[in-house]
């Protein structure tokens, strides 16, 4: 056994010394032959050294060549995701030109590009095409696209500012700016627009190019182009511009909002002598040639006193362009668009806000406000976005969010009714209520005890709305108060969102009393739902629609699917009797129609910082905001003061000549008086007829809160007397994401 082991250890030791003998041997032969190999390659090679500057030179363009092809590839995967941005369409008339007409089918106003085919470059002004060039790009016709020699420039006069004074884009990078990107100031848009400008170039020619940047870029006030902005601002065609005037509309391509004249006159005109000496910089013109235009500046058409609707024009070519990208109203862009606007209302509408807060606005620290007049079907009659469209173009009606407080509770409501827990004779307690350590509390911390359901909206009381959210999760069995509250809030966010409420509603616990944000055109969309008998209303601003061959292409009672119906009719109803008793015995009498059945509610939001009203006839609804921009506090103003004298204000004017319609659920007025007073105007006696009597809506708000009070406190009386009860209420309210309170 010893011996045998002895020779299978001698056998393994043999096999694994002749494996080593075989690796090292293909080793080394390998080596040998990789060796040989090398001395031909090297020997062949020493062929073509080359010393001195032939090597230097050699070295150069072997560098040169791998940077070069790194480089190239490290452009190329710039360049794809700029050259997908550039589209051959962008090249062709796609900018909008809208005409807009009002419901009676005369001219409203325009927006956007009024592109003129049949001008050519050449029948341009030579004074403006050299105004253009001598601010925006005096290498125009012997750069490449990107100006190098400018850009470096450009670099030398910041560095020595310490800051951005001069830009370096071409005007070409400057087209593709606006033609394919955004405004955002970032290094991935200004690399894609340098490649976007190559691309311009290698397709179009220098002419074609310089026209398209005159047609495309946006001139302030709404215009688009040359042509657009010398109607606007000079009441001309841009063929019949002077050279001060030219030298003015080619300052506003550096800033169009800031050198508008419309908005500082001042500064466009220091602006179009910079753009004058320019000019003479460039030798385009001798300071002789340009002596007349700095003594004879530039006189716009004064914007003030203009009558166009601009915020209403704004959002109304925001519309269009929405109705396009859904693929509505085809290819064509110059566009007429008849729309529900009404003159009358809108300058009724302007003049209230502007005599509201004029009068009023001082005591209570307000210097803003916003509202949107609209048929129940959603059809935009009206809007005011601000107090004054030439100092601020933010359209607060419908790009602001702000809380609506109290006004807020209709869609609480309206979600617990659809429940079906509650009725409007629904008797529930006005009582302390917790949600955590959150407390929901009326003013002086007292409450009014067993209601009916509509005296607690009518009185706007706080702690009812979240009571019916904690009512509507328990009603799905849970029965954790917090947990149900939650639930119940999501029912109340479902109800609002399709009732028209498109801005996000933030799940918090004080949601139901109006802690979310919302816009006065949604506002007024939601309540639209009440007074149409439950169907969504959603804004819109084409009756219809024209080509530029006069076709129609789009009409919105045959093109709009039908409305749905978000809300049952009884809930409509039911709601709609609620309602109306707030301006007859709730927090909204101020708003109170003569004649004119309404339904409404105020909103105030703690810290007096918003206040609303929104209302509806069975014809019109509107909606009515005061504020301040920087969300600064009021002097206790609420919805019940300056937002519901306006909206009366406002309606009573628009209801004139009207054919009064009654809201589904609540009975109209059968006062032959009232009605007859509702009825006796005409459209054209409504243009300048006045609402009310000398003085009426503008009393000092310290009699209004006096006789507000003693009202209150009679009414109250009385009541008590007849039903040998007593009742504790108050007549304004005040809702916030902390504390709800009650000015009694």
């Amino acid at each position: 056994m010893e011996f045998r082991k002895a020779g299978w250890g001698t056998r393994l030791k043999r096999f694994a010394l002749g494996v080593d003998s075989w690796v090292d041997a293909g080793l080394w032969g390998s080596a040998r032959r990789a060796g040989e190999i090398y001395e031909r390659i090297r020997s062949f090679a020493d062929r073509f050294t080359a010393t001195g500057g032939k090597r230097v030179a050699a070295e150069f363009a072997s560098e040169g060549l791998n940077l070069g092809i790194v480089g190239s590839l490290l452009m190329l995967s710039l360049a794809i995701p700029s050259f997908r941005e550039g589209r051959e369409e962008a090249l062709k008339n796609q900018v909008f030109a809208v005409t807009f007409l009002d419901r009676y089918g005369s001219e409203l106003g325009h927006r956007g590009a009024r592109h003129d085919d049949s001008l050519k470059l050449e029948e341009m002004p030579d004074h403006l095409v050299k105004a253009v060039l001598a601010t925006e790009d005096r290498r125009f016709y012997d750069h490449f696209g990107i100006d190098i020699f400018g850009t470096l420039r450009a670099m030398t006069v910041n560095a020595r500012a310490s800051g951005v004074v001069q830009g370096g884009s071409s005007l070409t990078q400057q087209l593709a700016k606006n033609l394919f990107l955004s405004n955002e100031r970032s290094l991935d848009r200004k690399i894609k627009e340098a490649f976007l400008a190559l691309w311009l170039e290698a397709r179009l020619s220098k002419n074609e190019i310089l026209k398209l940047y005159l047609d495309r870029a946006y001139m302030g006030g709404g215009t688009f182009g040359v042509a657009a902005a010398a109607e606007y601002y000079f009441g001309k065609s841009v063929r019949d511009v002077s050279l001060a005037e030219a030298a003015m509309l080619a300052g506003l391509f550096k800033a169009p909002t800031k050198y508008a004249p419309h908005v500082n006159l001042p500064a466009a005109r220091a602006r179009a002598g910079d753009v004058l000496n320019a000019m003479v910089d460039a030798g385009f013109l001798t300071a002789g040639q340009i002596d007349s235009a700095k003594r004879n500046p530039a006189t716009p058409v004064d914007r003030r006193r203009d009558s166009n609707p601009d915020y209403y024009l704004d959002w109304a070519f925001d519309e269009i362009k929405h109705l396009a990208d859904e693929g509505k109203i085809g290819s064509d862009r110059v566009l007429t668009v008849k729309t529900p606007h009404d003159p009358a209302i809108q300058g009724q509408a302007e003049k209230a806000i502007e005599q509201v807060l004029r009068q009023n606005g001082p005591a209570y620290r307000v210097k803003q406000a916003a509202t949107t007049v609209m048929d129940p079907d959603g059809a935009v009659r009206a809007m005011v976005g601000g107090r004054d469209y030439g100092i601020s173009q933010f359209n607060r009606a419908t790009s602001s969010l702000r809380q609506p407080g109290s006004s807020f509770k209709p869609f609480v409501y309206a979600a617990a009714l659809s429940s079906g827990l509650y009725r409007p004779n629904t008797i529930v307690t006005d009582r302390p209520i917790c949600i955590g350590n959150w407390c929901p509390n009326n003013y002086g911390r007292s409450y009014a005890g067993s209601i009916p359901l509509t005296v607690a909206l009518a009185k706007s009381i706080n702690t009812i709305p979240v009571q019916m959210s904690i009512a509507m999760g328990k009603a799905t069995g849970e029965t954790h108060e917090a947990r149900a509250a939650r639930i119940g809030r999501l029912k109340i966010i479902e109800t609002g969102r399709a009732m028209g409420l498109t801005t996000p509603l933030t799940d918090t616990v004080s949601l139901p009393i109006g802690a979310a944000e919302v816009t006065v055109i949604d506002m007024a969309a939601g309540y639209s739902v009440f007074a149409n008998g439950g169907k969504r209303a959603r804004p819109y601003v084409a009756i219809e629609i024209r080509n530029s061959q006069g076709e129609e292409i789009y009409r919105h009672d045959r093109d709009e699917p039908a409305p749905e119906q978000v809300l049952s009719t009884q809930v409509a109803q039911d709601m709609n009797f609620m309602l109306s008793k707030v301006p007859t015995e709730g927090t909204g009498r101020r708003a109170a129609l003569d004649g004119v059945v309404t339904a409404g509610k105020t909103g105030t939001t703690n810290g007096y910082k918003d206040a609303w009203y929104v209302g509806f006839s069975g014809n019109l609804v509107g909606a009515v905001w005061f504020g301040n921009d920087d969300s600064s506090e009021t002097a206790n103003m609420t919805g019940g003061s300056l937002p519901a004298m306006a909206w009366k204000e406002i309606m009573q004017f628009a209801h004139q000549g009207l054919e009064l319609k009654p809201i589904p659920g609540v009975t109209p007025a059968t006062d032959p008086k009232a009605i007859t007073v509702a009825k006796a105007g005409s459209p054209e006696m409504s243009r300048v007829a006045q609402v009310s009597g000398p003085g009426a809506g503008h009393m000092p708000r310290q009699s209004f809160e006096v006789l507000s009070a003693v009202g209150s406190m009679f009414k109250t009386i009385e009541a008590s007397r007849t039903r040998g009860t007593s009742i504790q209420v108050g007549i304004r309210e005040v809702s916030s994401p902390g504390r709800e309170t009650r000015l009694r």
